[in-house]
């Protein structure tokens, strides 16, 4: 799994039974004096929410192209990028002086700069890769171009830094490689890559993530995986978005693609879950792509007004760059705005089922506009986000029957100011009826007057299920407008989907999954109830 970069040195290879225990309690710390974890979340220096929106650049193997790449990306409606470097292990180096004005253009350009070394690339596999330790003693001789830079900058610590052998060396290596860190007094925000070229296919950095947080003395680590042929479904890029979601651990999408020769990765998933959790996402890249993944280039040959596909799908497309964005708070100068809104009013539950609930609130108020709602769990001193929205209801689905659930609200503005919390609301679902064997996820992602479901049937059972029908009902005012992965038609508020010929067998153990596409008048919502094949199903 790999994918290449053509450079003046040559082509670049990269590609690119879970523990479910909450992360440590963060232990008394220095206050961060930027980026900083909370709760799960990146934030800012203002202390406010910000979602990574942006895509890698190569600059170590483009120095010329940045200025204007930058600029570019900027324009586009990006809030970050993604620059690479190299430590001068397998490439020539970025030294100081470099680096310095790589964090000045980001700064001028009001994007936040992710800098990766890029040399442990496919380490322990890929003949010339270094270890993260060798990647720590750059960062360290380039310390200098960081320090002071907290507010503006993420250190990701090596890209993709072990292959598809050694790769259970990880979790040593990436605390190990923290600790080095702070002792040597970073106090940045710092990213870990994935084993596996990134794609953790063996789940090693998902399984150990709770350990290596805790590795982290300041608790200020943030997890990426990269996206390609590993993630080439929906459920697969919930599932593992979802797991670091649940416990509380900060995840985002360091990399990804549209397409890629290891396999097909679903790109709208991923957009459409990272937008759904709130979280960050850079696509690979900008331009410069070679070696047979030419088709990985956002730009046309670094011009701007030749996107590519990709790049046209990425910036402009359903939950795109241009249309989730949000720059970040601490560029509030040129815009004015750092006033945070006011707490949403205390949330109240209506349409309470078994797996399921309706929370509504009074609006927010913002000396511009509240532009988004955030919902989350709270579990103690513990949150995790649910669900974002633009109104003020947002339905829940996936919840244990006869459990009490605790929900609050944050509104965000368009700078990225984030209200203070809500009062919360204790949800107490109902004893579920009698299922089959089956189990069903409806993943709802709402922009008010349009939505998108991603709908995934699991067979509990023993045997094979061929040939399926799943009936269901829409809670609210919604109209169907197209589906995939399915035939779904409507009538009047009642749905049934059928499979097509690809989507015909769900395994014993396994899944199916489809999409719907609508509009809606007034709020939406989670169907209450779906049975396949005239049996009742239950809530997955």
């Amino acid at each position: 799994m790999r994918k290449k970069l053509a450079t003046a040195a040559g082509a670049l290879l990269a590609v690119v039974a879970s523990m479910f225990a909450a992360p440590p309690a963060a232990q008394a710390a220095e206050p961060a004096p930027g980026f900083h974890v909370t709760a799960g979340r990146l934030l800012d220096a203002n202390g406010n929410d910000f979602v990574l929106r942006g895509v890698n650049h190569a600059h170590t193997w483009y120095p010329g192209r940045t200025e204007r790449a930058l600029a570019d990306v900027k324009a586009l409606g990006a809030n970050s990028v993604r620059v690479v470097l190299s430590t001068g292990d397998r490439w020539t180096k970025n030294g100081t002086a470099d680096v310095k004005a790589v964090v000045a253009q980001c700064r001028a350009n009001r994007l936040i700069c992710v800098l990766e070394a890029h040399d442990t690339t496919g380490y322990g596999e890929q003949s010339g890769a270094v270890s993260l330790d060798r990647a720590v003693d750059y960062w360290m001789d380039v310390q200098d171009a960081v320090k002071g830079q907290e507010k503006y900058i993420i250190l990701n610590l090596g890209n993709e830094p072990h292959g598809n052998s050694g790769y259970a060396a990880w979790t040593a290596d990436t605390s190990n490689a923290i600790g080095r860190m702070r002792t040597a007094g970073f106090e940045h925000t710092l990213m870990v890559d994935a084993p596996n070229w990134g794609q953790d296919w063996s789940f090693t950095m998902r399984d150990n993530a709770p350990s290596v947080f805790a590795a982290d003395p300041r608790r200020n680590t943030v997890f990426s995986i990269h996206m390609y042929g590993v993630f080439d479904t929906a459920p697969e890029v919930s599932d593992y978005l979802n797991r670091f979601v649940s416990r509380g651990l900060p995840i985002v999408v360091g990399e990804f693609g549209d397409a890629h020769s290891d396999g097909n990765p679903d790109e709208d998933a991923i957009l459409a879950t990272a937008e759904q959790l709130g979280l960050g996402y850079l696509g690979w890249s900008w331009s410069g792509n070679g070696g047979g993944v030419e088709y990985l280039d956002m730009a046309t040959g670094f011009d701007a007004s030749r996107l590519s596909p990709w790049g046209q799908r990425i910036f402009n497309g359903s939950n795109g760059i241009k249309q989730t964005a949000d720059e970040a708070s601490v560029f509030g100068a040129a815009t004015g705005d750092n006033e945070a809104p006011t707490a949403p009013g205390a949330p109240s539950a209506s349409e309470v089922t078994s797996s399921s609930a309706r929370l509504s609130w009074a609006a927010a108020t913002d000396n511009t506009a509240v532009t988004a709602y955030d919902v989350v769990r709270v579990d103690g001193t513990q949150e995790s986000r649910v669900t974002t929205t633009t109104t003020t209801s947002a339905g829940l689905s996936g919840l244990t029957p006869a459990t009490g659930h605790t929900f609050a609200v944050y509104a965000r503005d368009a700078a990225g100011n984030r209200s203070p919390r809500s009062a919360t609301v204790r949800v107490t679902t109902v004893a579920g009826p009698a299922t089959g064997k089956c189990a069903v996820t409806y993943r709802l992602s709402d922009w008010g007057h349009q939505f998108n479901a991603d709908v995934t049937i699991r067979n509990t059972g023993t045997e094979a299920i061929k040939g399926w029908r799943l009936d269901f009902a829409f809670p609210g005012s919604q109209t169907l407008t197209s589906s995939w992965n399915a035939k779904v038609v409507q009538d009047g508020k009642q749905l049934r989907a059928t499979n097509e010929s690809w989507t015909e067998t769900i395994p014993a153990g396994g899944t199916v999954s489809f999409g719907m596409s609508g509009s809606s008048t007034g709020s939406n919502g989670i169907p209450a109830e779906f049975s396949l094949n005239s049996t009742l199903c239950s809530r997955g």
